[in-house]
């Protein structure tokens, strides 16, 4: 029996986490939702995707821009065993009572606290603590970076603490809403930020701290990490072990990938949907260890890092994958996932 996924909120995340489920083998779209008219609603019919008004207020709007719906929000809960939630943050206490209602498991976003569901997840590290659960949370697109090099590091090495700064693009390129920024500003200005509370919403052993800047591109955050280790290693063994990771891709500067605009070139070059870069993008060469400590540089897309995770939280939830491993194994085949 295949899952069968509802995507509340057809925006950014939403249609490519829709996309991501529809090439799995083991589940399959219920339905996406939309709160109005758009482009991105008459592209959904087009994938084949049943359409759903997010309530029965909108439901004239689509009609008069000729677009189909199959009917509300909560006409589609009844058809599915779990929704994907993508809507804007600071909805999830309503929609959690309307899920509930209708008996239907459910997954956030990183825009909702930690506190709504009680569990935030990461593939990798606590996909087993998923299994059966009604409600859970992807971190954000920064979170779910961090933890991807932090838990490897940590299962191999142990780290005594982590400082992190993060320089965050502005706004998703397709935000004319915030738009460019002619300036660099402390998000925020009083330290530290609240990243290494997200991190250690995942992972409640790491000493972590974090700052952030947001910076005027559109294109994708930049990390620069410090990890104090335990365990004495190499800069070659840093290499090896995240070559070794499922979702840590490492680039070269020798390669002319010196920047996160090249790094977004080279995941169109590679044929990716969207031009969407999953995995976390790290500089090879930038791995030092000096003075003992471990120094590096990863560029996270924001639009896209989270999908592969949102898939395997919905067989961790849905209980139709017991073992992590082999969830992300068969997302990653879906997808296309290399090293």
């Amino acid at each position: 029996m295949k899952a069968k996924v509802a995507i509340n909120g057809y925006g950014t995340i939403g249609k490519r986490v829709a996309d991501a489920v529809a090439a799995q083998d083991d589940m399959e779209i219920a339905g996406v939702v939309k709160t109005r008219p758009s482009f991105e609603a008459k592209i959904a019919l087009e994938k084949g995707y049943a359409l759903y008004a997010a309530a029965e207020e909108n439901v004239e709007e689509f009609r008069k821009s000729k677009i189909e719906v199959s009917g509300t929000l909560e006409d589609l809960l009844d058809k599915a065993d779990i929704v994907v939630d993508a809507t804007p943050g600071d909805t999830g206490e309503e929609y959690k009572k309307l899920y509930g209602k209708h008996g239907v498991r459910a997954i956030w976003q990183g825009g909702e606290e930690h506190e709504l569901t009680g569990f935030s997840f990461n593939s990798e590290a606590n996909y087993r603590d998923a299994l059966g659960r009604d409600f859970a949370r992807v971190v954000s697109c920064n979170t779910t970076g961090l933890v991807r090099v932090l838990y490897a590091l940590d299962t191999a090495y142990g780290i005594r603490k982590a400082r992190v700064t993060l320089m965050r693009r502005a706004a998703d390129p397709n935000d004319i809403k915030t738009g460019p920024i002619n300036a660099l500003v402390p998000d925020p200005i009083k330290l530290p930020s609240h990243h290494g509370t997200d991190v250690n919403s995942i992972l409640p052993h790491i000493d972590i701290t974090t700052m952030a800047v947001k910076t005027s591109t559109t294109l994708m955050h930049l990390h620069a990490l410090n990890v104090e280790l335990n365990e004495t290693c190499s800069e070659d063994d840093i290499i090896q072990l995240f070559a070794s990771r499922p979702r840590i891709r490492l680039v070269s500067s020798k390669d002319r990938i010196k920047s996160t605009a090249e790094a977004m070139e080279f995941a169109k070059d590679i044929g990716r949907p969207r031009g969407d870069m999953w995995e976390n993008v790290v500089w090879k060469d930038s791995i030092a260890i000096n003075k003992g400590e471990l120094y590096f540089f990863q560029a996270i897309h924001q639009e896209s890092d989270v999908v592969p995770e949102n898939v395997d939280a919905i067989r961790a939830l849905t209980g139709i994958e017991k073992d992590g491993a082999n969830s992300i194994k068969k997302t990653n085949r879906a997808l296309g996932i290399t090293s």
